[in-house]
């Protein structure tokens, strides 16, 4: 749990960086580049890195790959500049380095084999998706980002403008539903996650995940989060750990 806590404040501290909207793109990019560099041993003595010297040394500590945050980092450099993406390829490209590293990070840090990764890998990119689907209209409002694939919007007819309506058009809902079927294709293969790891708690903690993105999933089909904001009910939720934990075991 500590070493958790430290990864956690790391990748919060990015992302804060990544979303200021007083900084510029270049002041941000300057900044990730600092934390990149603490995290290979440089810039011991500078205070301002000093959640990227914690991690380091709970990475060393612990024998994870530095890699999984260099990802992280990766990634909110490219939030800095890039808005908007080409296609579902585009997009998990951007998941792999936003999202991927989070999982491939806790399975290292428990010692499960590393042909686990492409089960923790759609899970966590499931999430990423889903998660920008809720934010959809937060995101292009807040910080101008559309994480909907351009080329679906241009297929079904659907205008970026439309995230500032109250709630979503009809073409803009069918992009919704196409990013949810891909995303549902990532989640058949999260399933087998659970099975697939070693340490029983990590198992259970992952089989609850698993149920509570097919049932946000879900949820996103029947709710519009242009409208409002599409979370679980707390019941929801409890049931999705409960079922989680029976995946672990079966």
């Amino acid at each position: 749990r500590p070493h958790v806590a430290v990864f956690y404040a790391f990748a919060r501290a990015i992302g804060d960086i990544a979303d200021n909207p007083h900084l510029s793109p270049e002041d941000k990019i300057t900044r990730l580049d600092g934390f990149a560099d603490a995290i290979r041993g440089e810039r011991a003595d500078d205070s301002r890195y000093e959640k990227a010297h914690r991690i380091r040394a709970s990475l060393l500590e612990t024998h994870v790959p530095l890699q999984h945050c260099l990802d992280l980092i990766a990634a909110f450099k490219q939030d800095a500049v890039k808005s908007r993406y080409a296609d579902w390829d585009d997009l998990m490209g951007y998941c792999i380095l936003s999202a991927s590293p989070v999982g491939r990070y806790l399975l290292d840090l428990h010692g499960e084999a590393r042909d686990a990764y492409g089960a923790s890998d759609a899970l966590c990119n499931a999430l990423q998706v889903l998660n920008h689907l809720q934010d959809c209209k937060a995101d292009f409002l807040d910080l101008d980002r559309v994480y909907l694939p351009g080329m679906w919007m241009m297929a079904e007819g659907a205008k970026v403008d439309a995230l500032r309506e109250p709630r979503s058009s009809p073409a803009l809902r069918r992009v919704l539903d196409r990013t949810l079927d891909a995303t549902d294709g990532l989640l058949s293969v999260a399933r087998t996650l659970p099975r697939r790891l070693g340490d029983r708690r990590l198992a259970m903690e992952a089989g609850a995940i698993v149920e509570i993105a097919i049932r946000l999933a879900h949820a996103l089909r029947g709710r519009d989060p242009v409208a409002e904001r599409v979370e679980l009910s707390r019941l929801q939720f409890i049931i999705c750990c409960a079922r989680g934990a029976v995946r672990a075991w079966v």
